[in-house]
């Protein structure tokens, strides 16, 4: 050494049995239906009404593809005991919205109601979010028209098409969350 000191880079481990990648593709002949694939493990998920798309668009109804991490896990307490997940974890409260209004500062981002421009709401009556999986698709750098709250969540009766997000049957989301981390990379398409 010549007397300077070296910073190493720390790299965070993932836990023993977590997932490293899951593969998203969907179904021959359907693009809205798809298959999550990963060692040992292969569930049905839903899809965006416009397949999946490499050039997503704001309202397109795409599932958009690359490769994707989890940022963290949302979930409604009242719906259920928290879930086990390496992921950071957050309740779902009454007045949590996600900012789907392209021209806005907070575009792709959560805030809270009241709330005027355009967003999701993230405390749906029908249950659909009452797990959800916050990818960081189009979250550094965002680009206005690229696509907000793409996220993965429970799937609907039927695995009827999504808004551009990926859906799971309840209990295939909970058997895969305990073996999801922030490094594994959902590669879509």
């Amino acid at each position: 050494m010549n007397g300077k000191r070296v910073k190493k880079k720390s790299f965070r481990k993932q836990k023993p049995g977590t997932i490293s990648r899951l593969q998203v593709v969907s179904r021959p002949g359907c693009p809205t239906r798809g298959l999550v694939l990963a060692p040992g493990f292969a569930a049905p998920v839903a899809l965006g009404r416009g397949g999946i798309r490499h050039d997503k668009r704001e309202g397109d109804g795409a599932t958009p593809a690359g490769t994707w991490h989890p940022l963290e896990l949302r979930w409604r307490a009242d719906h259920g005991r928290r879930p086990a997940s390496g992921l950071p974890l957050r309740r779902t409260r009454p007045d949590d919205l996600w900012c789907d209004a392209p021209a806005h500062g907070r575009y792709n981002r959560p805030v809270r109601a009241p709330f005027g421009p355009s967003h999701e709401e993230m405390w749906r009556p029908d249950r659909l979010y009452d797990l959800v999986l916050v990818l960081d698709h189009n979250q550094r750098p965002r680009r206005a028209q690229r696509g907000s709250a793409v996220f993965v969540h429970l799937a609907r009766e039927g695995f009827e098409p999504t808004a551009g997000c990926i859906a799971f049957r309840r209990a295939d989301l909970m058997r895969l969350l305990p073996r999801i981390g922030p490094r594994t990379a959902l590669v879509v398409g």
